[in-house]
């Protein structure tokens, strides 16, 4: 039984081999996949350099809108978007989950302030056109902006805090979890400014 699955396994692997090299050839463009490999600890630094880089960025694009009104919802969709990259799966599991759970309360309270007398905008970068939200983005009402950013930087707190109470669970995870921790606090500044 072992030998004929092992021959199954051969025989059909044979057999993606050369379907793959023509749909490849005639494929719309590059197939990009991202593979996280621990590196004998917990988690990949490479793909923990490329979480952080996501809040990082996520900062800089929302504060480039301009537009204090948007900034709790284009937060919550630079969280979401970091969230759809990690892999489900890997050592980064709780990390997508604490993102998702703190970009849905963003949107959910920047939905519930909303203005009613402007529209949601899809918002791009200023330096690379190319790069826009992947949905539109909910403005929030003047008269209850500060309450909404006080609220928000709330919710960021403990979604840093959730992270850093988990890492000391696990002795592996202190150091990354701590390091996503500071960076998604690190979005309170655009909040506060």
């Amino acid at each position: 039984m072992f030998n004929t699955a092992i021959k199954c396994l051969t025989a059909g692997v044979s057999c993606l081999g050369l379907a793959a090299t023509p749909a490849l050839a005639q494929g719309p463009g590059a197939i990009i996949y991202t593979v996280v490999v621990p590196a004998g600890e917990f988690g990949s630094a490479a793909f923990l350099t490329e979480i952080l880089g996501s809040l990082t960025a996520a900062k800089a694009f929302c504060r480039a809108t301009g537009d204090s009104a948007l900034q709790v919802d284009c937060l919550s969709e630079r969280l979401e978007t970091a969230a759809a990259d990690i892999p489900r799966g890997t050592d980064y599991d709780e990390v997508r989950g604490v993102l998702q759970d703190t970009s849905d309360r963003l949107k959910r309270l920047a939905r519930q302030n909303r203005d009613p007398g402007r529209s949601r905008v899809t918002v791009s970068s200023s330096t690379n056109p190319a790069e826009r939200t992947s949905r539109p983005l909910t403005p929030v009402s003047a008269a209850a902006q500060a309450e909404v950013n006080r609220e928000a930087v709330l919710i960021l707190q403990e979604a840093a805090t959730i992270l850093l109470r988990s890492a000391q669970a696990a002795q592996e995870r202190q150091e990354q979890y701590a390091q996503i921790a500071e960076a998604i606090d690190s979005n309170k500044v655009l909040l506060r400014s």
